[in-house]
């Protein structure tokens, strides 16, 4: 299956409701890949411009797109932003048929 990564900001908002009552997202994070048949590989909290990350694999990229819709559409993330990573191996092979493409650089 593939993997994604999530980068997310949560609101001032959000933060608030934390702070006063402090919560471990985790479980929810969980709960919300699974329920398409995917699994969370990990949740981070960070420093810098955005304030966490987590790392999720599901079934396609429609079944983490509408996990994506769904959590940009609850309000409580301010960017949410999603990343399909590649492996090594899908890397290769997309190099390797890179030499397929024709491609001219404009003007050129």
């Amino acid at each position: 299956m593939p993997l994604y990564l999530t980068r997310f900001s949560y609101t001032p908002e959000t933060w608030a409701r934390l702070i006063n009552n402090p919560e471990d997202r985790r479980q929810a994070a969980r709960t919300y890949i699974e329920s398409i048949g995917g699994q969370l590989h990990g949740f981070w909290y960070a420093f810098g411009p955005q304030d966490g990350y987590t790392l999720w694999e599901a079934p396609d990229n429609v079944s983490m797109a509408a996990v994506a819709v769904a959590l940009a559409a609850g309000g409580a993330l301010s960017p949410v932003e999603t990343t399909v990573l590649l492996t090594v191996d899908e890397t290769m092979e997309a190099m390797a048929r890179a030499q397929q493409v024709r491609y001219r650089p404009p003007g050129s």
